[in-house]
């Protein structure tokens, strides 16, 4: 994998990958940016929900199972001491399908994380998950929270 990156000026950034589809990476205004593209740890962030969504829908249609609506909300914790890496990701899911049951949703989840998300791999932060089904709130591990 390759991924050019050219300098704009300030703390901008445009970052250009073999799929040939360029991204903008811009610092706050108080770090000397100009809040013109995304931060770069907003980038890994929304890549590892990237990553762990292809796989869970792709293991889902795999299971010949109907992904109606899906999307995310992650919520990452940062260290106070320089780099300020991620210590905790909190990873919730939320998904609607006629025929998507709390057994199968929650195999998907788990195939992503334990064998198919490099993204989740290549992090050195504690990863926790739940998901909601059909409007009904689960935790990764079985128990339904109210």
């Amino acid at each position: 994998m390759k991924v050019e990156i050219d300098w704009q000026g300030k703390r901008k950034f445009e970052a250009t990958g073999g799929s040939g589809h360029p991204v903008t990476m811009d610092a706050k205004p108080e770090a000397g940016g100009e809040d013109t593209g995304a931060r770069p740890m907003e980038l890994l962030l929304m890549g590892l929900g990237g990553c762990t969504g292809i796989d869970i829908v792709m293991i889902l249609e795999k299971g010949r199972m109907t992904v109606d609506e899906f999307r995310m909300e992650l919520d990452a914790d940062r260290s106070e001491e320089m780099p300020q890496r991620f210590t905790g990701i909190s990873m919730h899911y939320i998904l609607k399908g006629p025929d998507l049951t709390p057994d199968k949703v929650e195999r998907a989840i788990l195939l992503s994380k334990e064998k198919y998300c490099s993204a989740s791999a290549s992090l050195n932060a504690e990863i926790r998950m739940s998901y909601e089904l059909n409007g009904v709130q689960y935790q990764v591990g079985g128990s339904l929270t109210e």
